[in-house]
């Protein structure tokens, strides 16, 4: 479990978007580890964290792009039912609130990564970690 970077990118929800901010992270040799999208009418917000968020965070800036970075938690744990509880109820009890959140794993998996933004990052990494 640690703090780290994630972009928030505004996009132009048209298609083909995506695609031309992935090729050039992947020109840069930049890995995603984790994405989401949220869409509205007129723009897409794609947050991600990589690998290298500071190289990434230039290049999309170098090309145009309206791009903003936050600290999340990137955490790792078990991919069984009620992992996310725990960790909802221990931030909850120390009255850190969850913004948001987003994560993946195959159904297979006995890990998965959860992307996590709590209200206050420094103090919810020291309470989960206690």
């Amino acid at each position: 479990m640690q703090i780290t970077t994630q972009l928030a990118l505004f996009l132009d929800n048209k298609p083909g978007t995506l695609a031309r901010v992935c090729d050039a992270l992947s020109a840069a040799k930049i890995n995603i580890y984790a994405i989401t999208t949220s869409d509205t009418v007129d723009h897409t917000v794609v947050r991600m964290v990589v690998n290298d968020p500071r190289r990434a965070l230039l290049l999309c800036e170098e090309h145009g792009t309206l791009v903003v970075d936050n600290e999340v938690l990137m955490i790792e744990g078990d991919n069984k039912p009620g992992s996310l509880a725990a960790i909802a109820h221990k931030l909850a009890n120390a009255g850190i609130n969850i913004e948001y959140c987003y994560c993946a794993t195959s159904p297979g998996s006995k890990r998965g990564l959860l992307i996590l933004r709590p209200s206050n990052p420094k103090k919810a990494l020291k309470v989960l970690n206690g």
